[in-house]
This record gives structure tokens, sequence and C-alpha cells, in this order.
């Protein structure tokens, strides 16, 4: 779902990354007001979450591939303004420095997974949920719910910018500038490789997650009326040494994601393109070619190539470097939290 740079012309890619100016100034905004110190590590730890398990590349019987984001779970225990922040930080250094997404296409990543995955996740939750208690039955089910909605959302938002680009932008001759899959190739793609494979991952995560939290650390889901935050017990600091061992096990099986043959649909390079279709828009060779930028393309390290372990190797300190990342990001971010004068109430929307 990370649209490279070339897929979408410069008039879309303009329009949807200022439609997340607004989004990034409330978010900003909400979270300065309402953060609390204590708090930033488990929003690190969740935008770190993001990052790495969005590196599991899950195989499409179509051949190609697709990953969950983790969207809905950082909704749902950080609300969703905190959550488009973690996965716009965790999005950004994937298009910088590993050449997921691209540059020019960030807005329009973020639009689709840091904005609209995240609200569509939390409120549908939220609804499912309701005032139930923290309790493995009904909170599992609607936290897999809202991860199978809020991940399909985001896909076909996808799909119709992708399709939208052979009608609005070609040549005289008709040929597409940019991305040339029209509504009618695009929608059932993306729909189909995220309803059948991908949304039930992102589901069944954000649910296992949910419910494992609901057993050990239930008062990271004690939410306030009205959509309130995370209220941290005296078991915290316990539980996010349990995440962050998680999350450690994640990056270190991490090259599972390497297994998975194929390119997700839509991310293909132009070589590619130019095998399977026998051209390559006009307006694409210009945009990738112009935004060749990735330190670790593909989450590769130079020099460790050749081999599955030498690669497998290269992809684990791939995330290290991308958690790393996060972690100056978020220590900073708690640095200027820790210096004001009063805590605030929680992350989530009022």
């Amino acid at each position: 779902m990370h649209i490279p740079d070339g897929y979408l012309s410069p008039q879309t890619c303009a329009v949807l990354g200022a439609a997340m100016l607004p989004v990034w100034g409330t978010a900003a905004r909400k979270v300065k007001a309402t953060l609390k110190a204590r708090q930033v590590p488990l929003l690190a730890l969740g935008a770190a979450f993001s990052f790495t398990i969005m590196m599991y590349n899950i195989p499409i019987p179509d051949g190609t591939t697709a990953h969950a984001t983790g969207g809905a779970l950082l909704a749902i225990l950080l609300g969703p303004w905190a959550a488009s922040i973690g996965l716009s930080i965790a999005l950004a250094i994937q298009a910088l420095f590993f050449g997921d997404g691209g540059i020019l296409a960030f807005g329009a990543n973020a639009f689709n997974m840091a904005f609209i995955q995240p609200f569509a996740s939390y409120y549908v939750y939220r609804l499912l949920a309701g005032r139930s208690p923290v309790a493995p039955g009904r909170r599992f089910l609607a936290a897999a719910v809202a991860g199978f909605a809020g991940i399909n959302l985001a896909a076909l938002a996808a799909a119709v910018e992708f399709g939208l680009q052979p009608t609005l932008f070609h040549t005289a001759s008709g040929t597409p500038l940019y991305s040339p899959y029209p509504l009618a190739l695009a929608v059932p793609a993306m729909t189909l490789a995220h309803l059948l494979v991908a949304g039930p991952v992102e589901g069944i995560v954000t649910g296992l997650v949910v419910r494992y939290l609901g057993r050990v650390q239930p008062h990271l889901l004690q939410q306030e009326a009205g959509g309130g935050g995370v209220t941290p017990g005296g078991g915290a600091s316990s539980g996010l040494k349990k995440l962050a061992l998680g999350l450690a096990i994640l990056v270190v099986l991490s090259p599972l994601g390497l297994l998975a043959a194929g390119t997700a649909w839509g991310e293909w390079s132009p070589e590619e393109l130019q095998q399977m279709l026998g051209f390559v828009p006009p307006g694409m060779v210009a945009l990738a070619s112009r935004w060749s930028h990735a330190l670790f393309p593909d989450y590769a390290v130079p020099g460790l190539e050749g081999s599955w372990v030498a690669a497998a190797l290269g992809y684990i300190l791939s995330a290290l470097v991308g958690l790393g990342l996060i972690a100056g990001i978020f220590l900073i971010i708690h640095k200027l939290a820790a210096g004001k004068p009063k805590d605030g109430a929680g992350y989530h929307a009022r």
C-alpha cells in the first residue's frame, strides 16, 4: 500500500499532501496539549511496532504481496490523533531511508495509512466495544473488525487514487502519464488482496494484541468516557518492558517477510512495468528517477547481498536502524513533554 513516486501525478500528491496539513496540525496541537511524558514510550513503541509489522510481507495468490500496518492497534491504544502522528513518523522514515513509499507521494501514503485507517479503525472499535468492560470476548471482536475495516478503507482509497490517474493524466494519444491502471482494474486488485488476506491478518493481529493486553495490562484499554486517553497503572513500566520484548522478537523474525515472493500491487519498479506492460508511463520515468534516494532500498544493506542469510541479516539491521531513528525522534518528544509544567488527560479525540 506504499505508493511509490511516479504512480501519482504531482497534482494528486499536492492535493493529498495539502489535505494532510490540517490533520498533522490538529494532531500536533492535541498531542502537545494532552501528552504525558510517561506515555511517550508507549507511543514510540506503537510507531516502532507499525514500522516493523509493515516489513512482514504476506503472499497474495495472484503473485503479489501485501502487509499489515498496525494502524488500528495504535488508534485503539492511543487514540486516532496520536496514532496519526506515530504512523506518519514511521511512514516518513520508510520513505526517506528505505524507499518504501515515495517522498513526493508521502502525503498520499499518510492520507491513506495515517488518516483514513486510524480514524476509521478507532470509531469502528468504539462503536462495537461500547462501554463493555475490558474482557476478552467483545473487545477482541471489536478490535478485529476495526483492524479489518480500517486497512480495507485505506486500500480502497489507494486504489481510487491509482485508478483516477489514467483518466485525469494522459498524453494526447491516451497513453497514461502515471499509474496505467484504471479504476476497473485498480479497485478489484487492491480490495481483493486486502479483503481476503491483508485485512484478516490486520484484524487478527489487532484482536489478539488487544485480548492479550486486556488480560495482562487492562489499564491500557481503560479509556475514559467520550474517548479519553490511556490511564497508566502501577504496572505500566512492567507492561512496557513486555511490549518491548515482543517488539524485539518481531525484529529478529522480520526476515520472514523476505519469504513472500513478488512485489506488492502498485509498487512495481519501472523495470518491472516494462516487462509486464511493454512500456513505462513517461511521467513515471521522470518522477521515479528524480527521487531515487534510499540509503537502504527495500530494507537491504549494501554489501549484504547474495545469500538469503546475508539478506536476512540486512533486513534485521534495517529494522534496527528504523527503530533507532524512531527512538531518537520520540526521545526528543519525551524531553519536550517532560518539560511541561502539567500533565494532560490523554491522547484521544474529544
